[in-house]
């Protein structure tokens, strides 16, 4: 099977992290609050931003092609957890 899935609680006021998959991390900036619901994907040096709504890449650096296929396939699988986080966050 595949690496699991995890459910991470908010670890900073300003950047909480919602979720790890594999070795991405999938947070939110906490100064966002004016954009479409969105996440932050980082691997070690490597940055990707998705739109939740639909899901659509953003904006990535670092990360190639296959990489960004596999983030697209995990933020599609976990949209609505990520959207529920989004949502709390924001009215937080």
């Amino acid at each position: 099977m595949g690496v699991p899935v995890a459910y991470v609680p908010v670890v900073t006021a300003s950047m909480p992290t919602v979720l790890r998959n594999g070795p991405f991390r999938y947070f939110f900036y906490s100064n966002e609050r004016g954009e479409p619901p969105h996440v932050h994907v980082q691997r070690e040096r490597k940055m990707a931003k998705f739109w939740l709504n639909p899901v659509a890449l953003a904006g990535s650096k670092r990360f190639s092609s296959h990489e960004l296929r596999t983030i697209q396939k995990q933020v599609e699988e976990n949209r609505e957890m990520l959207l529920e986080a989004w949502n709390e966050h924001i009215s937080s």
